[in-house]
């Protein structure tokens, strides 16, 4: 088979939030950034913007005018939107900013997918030299940025978000790289008023950063890394492996998937800290959830809204009657495309589509007072949603993590065959330590944003940085080769 799919990104270790190098170049910038003072804000933003831009142009320089183009064309379009009364022009300016954004998306994510599924569809002959010029790697952070710049336009469109008339502003808002390449998907209306404010430096948030990004490293490096190792061993060979064992590699992977990015997350949240600035919270503890519905609600949060309000109600509100049929249609499609956002594979589709069908199930009425899946969930004893959340996401997770549908068949087949298996042990080793007591601190601690953020009410300062230096240790000692975010391919 062809390989069809565009490569996956294959960032230098250099710009990796877990690299030494990340951590000179943050300090580099906190260290300038701070030095020219809080007053002068303007100069602020030129050092986040250039920082910005050499942080993303050390991954491929070639791909940062297309972050360019897009904080130039959406820039334009929305002034040109908000200037203009009629209603013909101002829908054109929508149409070219979608058209320009939607466009470079499709083209370096997903025109090889389309290509090779059409020539698959009709057995058409075609070597990858045929459209040999498309084979190039994905401009890292692409779908987050073309959303987050997308969603300011539609904005302004709507009469929800006035347009800045500061371009140096704009550009912060679509390049600030703490949160460029994986998100959290941020909303102008939050974030690019804290490039217009004057910011206070803060040591309370200093450290409450330094923090947050340290419980991230911890999560992604010994706990995501680790995870991983397990994970890859079953799924590069699922025939080796029964039941028990690729149920285990699978729960494995929900967590591996979670630690990554939630991981990455901290690490942003934390790093914007730094330099006084407040993004969007992303993650909610999504294993807890009562079922697939609110888990969507806790996990990516900002994905999860950015479809909510640009893809499902505008698609429901266009229907001639909204009603159940309307809203179950509107659902599938849009997890469909939630799914395709993840990658160009029908195994994302298959993702997406599952999804779908589970959350349009969580929503048929049971009897005549409409008593729902959904709402007998959120009411029975605990154990129960939880279990199913775990069902239905481990199934899910076997389609996001399989390689194609053939490897998410089989695999499926053999847990759900009860394939004979002797090998699970294999896989338990005293590094998931790391796991547990990953587990058991944010658990302690769900209140918080993260397990670290109030630990100078609960411990001395001798225990805290005893804690800090141990944490420390760890993650300089038993990081692997330095492992890209799995959401940075996105």
């Amino acid at each position: 088979m062809l390989p069809f799919s565009i490569l996956a990104v294959k960032p230098a270790s250099r710009v990796l939030f877990n690299s030494f190098d990340f951590g000179l170049f943050l300090v580099s910038v906190y260290c300038l950034y701070w030095m020219i003072g809080r007053k002068k804000r303007r100069f602020q933003n030129v050092v986040l913007l250039l920082s910005s831009y050499v942080f993303y142009g050390l991954w491929d320089w070639r791909f940062l005018g297309l972050l360019i183009a897009s904080s130039l064309i959406d820039f334009i379009a929305a002034k040109a939107i908000h200037n203009s009364d009629n209603k013909v022009s101002r829908k054109l300016w929508l149409a070219f900013s979608i058209f320009w954004n939607l466009g470079i998306l499709i083209t370096f994510k997903y025109f090889n997918f389309f290509i090779g599924s059409f020539a698959e569809l009709f057995s058409l002959q075609l070597s990858v030299e045929t459209y040999s010029i498309w084979n190039v790697i994905i401009p890292v952070g692409l779908s987050f940025y073309t959303f987050q710049t997308m969603s300011y336009t539609i904005d302004v469109f709507r009469r929800k978000q006035k347009p800045t008339k500061n371009l140096l502003e704009f550009c912060c808002f679509v390049a600030f790289f703490p949160q460029l390449v994986a998100g959290p998907i941020e909303r102008a209306n939050k974030l690019l008023p804290q490039f217009e404010s004057q910011r206070e430096f803060s040591l309370k948030n200093a450290k409450d950063g330094l923090r947050q990004i340290l419980w991230g490293l911890f999560k992604k490096i010994l706990v995501a890394d680790k995870l991983g190792i397990a994970v890859t061993m079953v799924y590069n060979d699922p025939e080796a492996y029964g039941s028990l064992t690729l149920i285990y590699a699978t729960v494995l992977f929900c967590f591996q998937i979670y630690c990554d990015f939630s991981g990455y997350t901290d690490i942003a949240l934390g790093t914007a800290k730094l330099f006084g600035f407040k993004l969007s919270k992303n993650f909610h503890f999504p294993y807890l959830s009562q079922s697939i519905t609110n888990l969507w609600q806790r996990w990516h949060i900002t994905l999860t809204n950015w479809f909510t309000d640009y893809v499902y109600i505008p698609f429901v509100k266009s229907r001639k009657q909204v009603n159940f049929w309307s809203r179950g249609f509107g659902l599938l499609i849009t997890m469909v495309l939630v799914g395709l956002w993840h990658g160009a594979n029908w195994t994302f589709v298959a993702f997406g589509l599952f999804n779908g069908i589970v959350l349009v199930a969580e929503r048929i009425p049971l009897n005549s007072k409409k008593y729902t899946l959904k709402k007998y969930l959120h009411s029975a004893p605990r154990i129960v949603p939880f279990i199913y959340v775990f069902i239905m996401a481990g199934i899910a997770a076997v389609f996001f993590r399989a390689e194609n549908i053939d490897q998410a068949a089989l695999i499926l087949k053999r847990i759900f065959t009860l394939a004979p298996d002797d090998r699970i042990s294999s896989l338990i080793g005293s590094k998931l330590w790391y796991f547990v007591i990953m587990i058991i601190a944010e658990m302690l601690t769900r209140k918080k944003d993260f397990p670290l953020q109030d630990i100078e009410r609960f411990f001395p300062r001798p225990v805290r940085w005893v804690l800090y230096y141990i944490l420390i240790f760890l993650i300089i000692r038993y990081a692997e080769p330095k492992e890209a975010f799995l959401y940075f391919q996105f």
